[in-house]
């Protein structure tokens, strides 16, 4: 496939009739992803690094990009509809947390209570988690302060708490990224 004609041909579409995103970020996601896939082994140095993990995490985010875009740019489905589609579509890499028969553990040993429900909560935004699926996956330390850690996050505005359920804030995803809580502990 010759994908620099393709892209160049997508460029080359009406403006009129075809957003920027049709004429060219699609074609240049998918040409990366593209790439990657056909030549990364080839290119492969004697630097004994493999970068298969993050080639999957670039390919896995570019996709979910590309597939949100076309749910974006049908025009088939409610904005509510749209937005849920998309939120359900891309994934949130979250290095800290391994999943075991479907209830997560979060990696990182050092973090204090907040910061831990914080992580947990990062994982399935932007679900709502019901506190007693928290409280299963909580340490057993943290279960008896857990109501008390969940309202100081909710008076921070870091977290939303009702009707049984505890959601993070655009604050608290902020907060979870800006602390580098994402990733596993340096061993």
């Amino acid at each position: 496939m010759d994908t620099k004609k393709t892209e160049h041909a997508m460029e080359g579409l009406s403006r009129s009739d075809f957003p920027p995103s049709v004429r060219m970020y699609l074609p240049r996601a998918l040409r990366v992803v593209y790439d990657i896939r056909n030549n990364r082994d080839v290119a492969h140095l004697a630097d004994g690094i493999d970068p298969s993990l993050q080639d999957a995490a670039l390919v896995v985010g570019v996709l979910d990009w590309v597939v949100a875009e076309f749910v974006r740019l049908s025009g088939r489905v409610t904005v509510e509809e749209g937005q849920a589609l998309i939120d359900g579509l891309v994934t949130r890499a979250v290095p800290a947390i391994q999943e075991f028969d479907g209830i997560p553990k979060v990696l990182r040993s050092d973090l204090r209570a907040s910061n831990h429900v914080l992580v947990l909560l990062y994982s399935r935004a932007p679900a709502a988690v019901a506190l007693s699926e928290l409280r299963v996956w909580v340490p057993t330390p943290m279960k008896a302060n857990l109501a008390r850690t969940l309202n100081g996050l909710d008076e921070k505005a870091l977290v939303h708490v009702r009707d049984g359920k505890a959601t993070i804030t655009f604050a608290g995803q902020r907060h979870v990224e800006k602390n580098g809580l994402l990733g596993p502990l340096a061993g």
